[in-house]
């Protein structure tokens, strides 16, 4: 039967948080793989074609079998999917680029890579579909149970990010679907440590976040042992991925909650554009770039510290944010613009130029008051007011249905990456709680923070210098 081709997603550096970062993936590889890891993940059968060396940006192009394979199909139509699984990854490596859309038929054959240097979503291009889960261990549950449960996941992850099905029982949810761009990141919360008796290895970053005077938290939203990030650019492939998540906690873990979220799908828009909010509003500019000279240290722990376990790893930063929306939608243009301190049309400066363009702080109007209002959400916020501080935002949006009073229960779930929130998310949002404008339009009902350790290589599972060291 002809197989149809899945191309790497792209990780091509970029502008905002739906832009990638080039990651290096390690090619070491072990001849057992371990427990919970499907048989051939670490080692080749003879009949299985060449592997394709992972790029320098962490992704690949593989003609290896999918859950496609157990789908019968006419040859003719295998060869018209090759075509385009060949064409796929041009267009869509282009589409983050800024220059050619990405076309739809693309969607499926994306892949993200599970082992290297980086765990995946942090700097994978941000899909249209994602779900948050935050798990705390079982009563009884420690040490033990724990890298089992990692290993598990680990495995369910190698597997489901290249488009196979789940070994063992699979619901055949995605049966007809590729890799869809899937990522599983997983990380650790304070609490882990101690139900694990690893709290002398717990990190400083981990350290509880302060108290801002605007929360309004749920307890029962918010914390929790374990994290799972999912995301994906088709929702049968991430709700595939969640079950199969859930399934494999078994006994060790319990969900203590769950946020799903989505974003403008791959190929909506004419042109490759920075993602929009529910307030309408253009969001991710002003994100660290790739490129920067100093982003890898301001978005990940450095290798050599106190905690070797969590090098290359990162911190993320969670927040449920419901947005006003009935009271936003009032707002005239001109105002919801104040508000921000940007355009809403193109999300340029209201001092001019276009996204990129750095803000006019000091640039006054004719009345000699600031065109960027002092209140303003991008002046508050912006790394120059804040010592340099700098976060990598990649939010979803929520719609979770409407509340008693008839509004929508809907907004932002903001994921933030950073190598340390104490220097990252902090000390923004210290300011943002004093005076942002934009606080009268939203409400923090959850909040949690993780480490999430850097990415296993071939042979291991995710935490593993973590909990078998």
């Amino acid at each position: 039967m002809a197989k149809k081709k899945r191309t790497a997603t792209p990780s091509s550096a970029g502008k905002t948080a739906n832009t990638g970062a080039r990651t290096t993936t390690s090619t070491s590889t072990t001849a057992t793989a371990p427990a919970g890891v499907p048989a051939g993940r670490t080692g080749r059968p003879a009949d299985e074609p060449p592997r394709r060396e992972p790029g320098p940006d962490g992704s690949r192009a593989t003609g290896r079998p999918s859950r496609r394979r157990i789908i019968a199909a006419a040859g003719t139509a295998g060869a018209t999917g090759l075509a385009l699984g060949a064409t796929g990854g041009a267009l869509t490596r282009a589409a983050v680029s800024g220059t050619t859309p990405t076309a739809l038929t693309t969607v499926g054959s994306t892949e993200a890579m599970f082992h290297g240097k980086h765990q995946a979503g942090i700097t994978t291009p941000l899909q249209s579909r994602g779900h948050l889960i935050a798990f705390d261990l079982a009563p009884g549950a420690g040490r033990k149970e724990a890298a089992a449960l990692l290993r598990r996941w680990s495995g369910l992850a190698a597997a489901l990010m290249a488009g196979e099905p789940v070994p063992g029982a699979d619901t055949g949810v995605a049966l007809d679907a590729g890799p869809s761009s899937l990522t599983l990141t997983f990380g650790f919360g304070r609490t882990f440590f101690d139900r694990t008796g690893l709290a002398a290895r717990r990190p400083a970053g981990l350290d509880p976040l302060p108290v801002f005077s605007s929360d309004q938290l749920d307890a029962r939203r918010s914390n929790g042992d374990l994290w799972v990030q999912i995301g994906a650019n088709d929702a049968l492939v991430a709700f595939h991925a969640l079950r199969a998540v859930r399934q494999a906690a078994g006994g060790a873990a319990r969900v203590r909650w769950q946020m799903d979220g989505f974003n403008r799908s791959p190929g909506a828009t004419a042109r490759p554009l920075t993602a929009r909010n529910l307030m309408g509003q253009v969001d991710g500019t002003n994100n660290p770039q790739p490129s920067d000279p100093d982003f890898d240290r301001r978005i990940f722990v450095p290798a050599g510290g106190e905690h070797g376990w969590l090098a290359n790893g990162s911190y993320a930063v969670v927040r449920r944010i419901r947005m006003l929306l009935d009271s936003w939608e009032q707002l005239p243009l001109a105002k919801q613009e104040g508000v921000i301190g940007r355009r809403k049309s193109d999300g340029a400066p209201l001092t001019g130029g276009s996204e990129t363009t750095p803000l006019g702080l000091e640039k006054l109007d004719t009345d000699g008051r600031p065109v960027i209002p002092a209140n303003a959400h991008a002046r508050i916020s912006a790394p120059e007011q804040n010592q340099g501080a700098a976060m990598l935002r990649r939010p979803f949006s929520y719609h979770d249905g409407s509340l008693p009073d008839g509004s929508p229960d809907a907004g932002l779930l903001f994921v933030c990456w950073q190598a340390d929130p104490l220097r990252g998310f902090v000390p923004v949002q210290r300011k943002l709680d004093r005076g942002d404008a934009l606080s009268e339009f939203v409400r923090h009902e959850a909040s949690a923070l993780f480490a999430v350790p850097g990415g296993a290589a071939e042979g291991e599972y995710v935490g593993q210098r973590l909990l078998e060291s």
